[in-house]
């Protein structure tokens, strides 16, 4: 009778332990899939992504501890591990079942994979941590907690708040800093002149005339040219010779030397003579 409930037993600790390995498996493969995407692709990881991770991890952390806490399941904390062979040399197999990561199972190795309890500097942190939290009473702890919720509740509504702005902001179009039509207008205006006036001030003068006295003697000179140049006709002496009274009007004697060649080269026609 004894025989065969240690048999059921062991048979029960192995599917247990089965049961335990594979469910740390998935859980380690998961946390693998994450740091990857932590160290490899935080350039392209988005938010929701994150939470996805983290809902996976928290469900097969779920599943675990319901797989330890199943009536079936043996009490691991009854069972003692203990080492049979301690040896400094390089273990194949050993190396294999932890994937590399314990190449000996040596003196120095042993205590910190079968450590059953926490480090001597970690035990005595959480031993402080408990008396700290102890020594508050209800009422400080429960403002404590409201006032952590409302900082909480700020920081949350702060982010909502700039994600909302960040959106519309990319979702609005760019506010135009010019008008088209004024832009439009100045181009027409520069490129043929649309739009200007023709208005003088009330101090200046036409051409010739005795208000411009530098630039009347060349406007002066430049029309009288232009007369001998278009007329053909037998009162061509007469129209040169008025061209060259209005320029000597404006200005005696600075008449310009190209002008007056052009002249007499216009006078000595042929079908004058």
């Amino acid at each position: 009778m004894t025989a065969s409930r240690s048999v059921r037993e062991e048979k029960q600790l192995e599917a247990s332990l089965d049961a335990l390995l594979n469910q740390v498996a998935d859980l380690k493969n998961s946390l693998g899939s994450f740091i990857y995407k932590l160290e490899n692709e935080y350039d392209r990881l988005t938010w929701p992504s994150v939470l996805d991770s983290f809902a996976l991890l928290s469900g097969q952390l779920n599943t675990l501890n319901k797989v330890l806490k199943h009536e079936k399941t043996p009490l691991f904390r009854n069972q003692v591990i203990i080492p049979l062979v301690l040896s400094p040399d390089r273990d194949e197999d050993l190396m294999r079942q932890t994937e590399g990561r314990v190449p000996v199972f040596s003196h120095e190795v042993v205590p910190d994979h079968l450590r059953t309890k926490p480090d001597p500097e970690v035990e005595e942190q959480e031993k402080q941590l408990t008396t700290d939290a102890a020594r508050i009473g209800a009422d400080a702890a429960q403002k404590q907690i409201q006032s952590l919720n409302k900082m909480c509740s700020n920081l949350l509504e702060k982010i909502s708040k700039e994600e909302r702005e960040s959106e519309s902001g990319g979702l609005r179009p760019n506010k135009q800093t010019f008008n088209p039509a004024d832009t439009n207008a100045l181009v027409a205006a520069v490129a043929f002149g649309k739009g200007l006036s023709n208005w003088r001030p009330s101090g200046s003068s036409g051409p010739g005339q005795p208000g411009q006295p530098g630039a009347g003697p060349i406007l002066a000179g430049a029309s009288g040219l232009q007369q001998v140049q278009m007329a053909g006709a037998p009162n061509q002496q007469q129209t040169m010779l008025s061209g060259v009274q209005m320029a000597q009007a404006g200005q005696p004697g600075k008449m310009p030397s190209g002008i007056k060649t052009n002249i007499k080269s216009a006078s000595m026609h042929p079908y004058q003579r």
